[in-house]
């Protein structure tokens, strides 16, 4: 394949990663307008936000393999038409039932394009050009998941929130010529997949992924709200967030140890993999790294809007600063990727993050100008262009090129459950942090305990958004500032505490083995 064609292949692939990353985030942003067009309830709205990221870590194991099974190309592609297809159906959904379904389905799309485009960009890229490959694609990622929000408000207020999977169709049909034309066919390997295995993998991790999404909803340990699915309500003593995470720990041990038992040419999951030093450190450092890399790009829109008043567009782009940090990494990779290892780029790149994180939190204030937290989130895009990506390629450098697909749906689990993982704790700690620090102001204000108590949950419950109609009543306008004021520290905690887990993850690298320079 000639220099030219691998390349432009290389856009083909990284506007499918951009394309399955922009929908995880953009639908945070449509869900207001998606209500009141639809007239879902509340349960079938969260489900329209959750159910794609559930199905789509659920499935990653199971389309790695895949992967090497029928060859990366024809995997990837297929999930292009299937998100295409399915983001047609969403778009034109009358209702929330359908709506829930074809995010479903996008969930089905988006697990075989992510890893099967780590498998593609493995065996397409030696040496230098895998690095600087490899820079492409987890700047896109990062740029994508600041993307996604501003997409989103632009489109649900000078549009509409259908347009938000619309715009999805005629990309869909881009990537697919271009991956028809550019990319080569991938060998096929033929193999029997194992069915008990894929079973077992595909309940353990979506129920570990229902967990993590939703234990601040539900309650981790006793049920604080009910859970309605399928005519079915769960209310009332243990949550169902801990019954799934029983069901999940039991049916992945289950998986674990058929994997063993099994030959590896049958194994959904060849657990030799995991006897390469670069391979099992690189993925645990992996999942760390998800902790603390995309929660705060949760909260910061929340915070962004309710506290210093910006407009969900606005909102959006302010989190472009990320896209241009990432963007600006990935170029800088480019030269050097002649000077310094995979390993030493994704050491850089954690402690820009961390740097990020840390300056948000110290400049995190009710009236923060706009530059300074553009500036502390350009320098955490930075981080993420130059971590994301060169963790990737550090843990699949020693992989071999027939396990390429098992490994890459491997290190998009590990990559998606450390995420899922870390926006849980994230938001629970964001959001406790919020409702004791107004509680705490308003008792110290002179308002009673219960009447304290009473108006920091309901705050808290509405994310932030019941602080505009406190501020337009005068008699509650020392309300919302508390909530204001609280709110900040929230963010700047949780800031912290992302920088914390992103320093961790930086320790966790000295026990990856030293591993090639990107350039030999």
């Amino acid at each position: 394949m000639s220099n030219t064609r691998k390349w432009l292949g290389l856009i083909a692939i990284a506007l499918g990663v951009a394309l399955i990353v922009v929908d995880t985030t953009i639908v945070n942003v449509i869900v207001p307008p998606i209500i009141e067009d639809l007239g879902v309830n509340a349960t079938q709205a969260q489900w329209i936000q959750e159910s794609y990221a559930i199905i789509f870590a659920a499935l990653l194991l199971l389309t790695g393999r895949y992967s090497d099974i029928l060859g990366a190309r024809r995997v990837f592609l297929t999930g292009v038409a299937v998100f295409g297809a399915t983001s047609l159906l969403a778009g034109l959904a009358p209702g929330g039932g359908l709506l829930i379904m074809a995010r479903f389905l996008q969930g089905v799309g988006a697990a075989m394009i992510l890893p099967t485009s780590l498998a593609l960009l493995n065996a397409t890229f030696t040496g230098k050009a895998r690095g600087q490959a490899f820079a492409v694609w987890g700047s896109t990622i990062g740029a994508a998941a600041a993307f996604g929000p501003a997409l989103g408000g632009w489109l649900s207020e000078h549009t509409s929130w259908r347009w938000a999977f619309g715009i999805n169709i005629p990309l869909s049909l881009l990537i697919l010529i271009g991956g028809m034309v550019f990319l080569d066919r991938s060998p096929k390997k033929p193999a029997r997949v194992d069915a008990a295995g894929a079973a077992l993998s595909t309940i353990g991790l979506g129920l570990l992924a229902f967990a993590l999404v939703e234990g601040r909803t539900y309650g981790w340990l006793i049920s604080i709200e009910p859970f309605d699915v399928l005519g079915f309500t769960w209310d009332g003593g243990p949550s169902p967030v801990l019954a799934a995470l029983i069901l999940s720990a039991l049916a992945l041990t289950g998986f674990v140890r058929r994997q063993k038992a099994l030959d590896p040419g049958r194994a959904l999951m060849d657990v030799r993999l995991f006897s390469i030093s670069s391979f099992r450190n690189g993925n645990i450092a992996t999942t760390i790294i998800g902790l603390g890399e995309y929660g705060i790009i949760g909260v910061l829109p929340l915070w962004l809007q309710f506290t210093l008043g910006y407009s969900a567009v606005q909102a959006g782009l302010s989190l472009l600063a990320v896209a241009v940090g990432s963007f600006a990494a990935s170029g800088a990779s480019f030269g050097l990727a002649t000077k310094i290892s995979a390993l030493g780029l994704v050491r850089a790149g954690l402690a820009l993050e961390a740097a990020g994180l840390v300056v948000l939190g110290l400049i995190a204030a009710t009236d923060s100008p706009w530059w300074t937290i553009a500036g502390a989130l350009c320098l955490y895009g930075v981080g993420v262009g130059f971590a994301t990506a060169q963790v990737t390629n550090v843990v699949l450098a020693d992989v071999p090129e027939t396990s390429s697909g098992q490994g890459s749906g491997v290190q998009s689990a590990f990559r998606q459950l450390g995420s899922a993982l870390g926006i849980a704790v994230l938001f629970t700690v964001f959001f406790t942090a919020f409702g004791a620090n107004l509680q705490n102001k308003l008792t110290e204000a002179g308002m009673p305990t219960a009447q304290a108590a009473h108006l920091a949950h309901a705050v808290t419950d509405s994310a932030g958004a019941a602080i505009a109609p406190l501020a337009a009543d005068p008699s509650t306008a020392a309300v919302a500032e508390s909530a204001r004021q609280a709110m900040t520290d929230g963010l700047a905690l949780g800031g912290y505490l992302g920088a914390g887990f992103l320093l961790l993850a930086l320790l966790a690298t000295a026990t990856i083995p030293a591993v090639r320079l990107v350039h030999q």
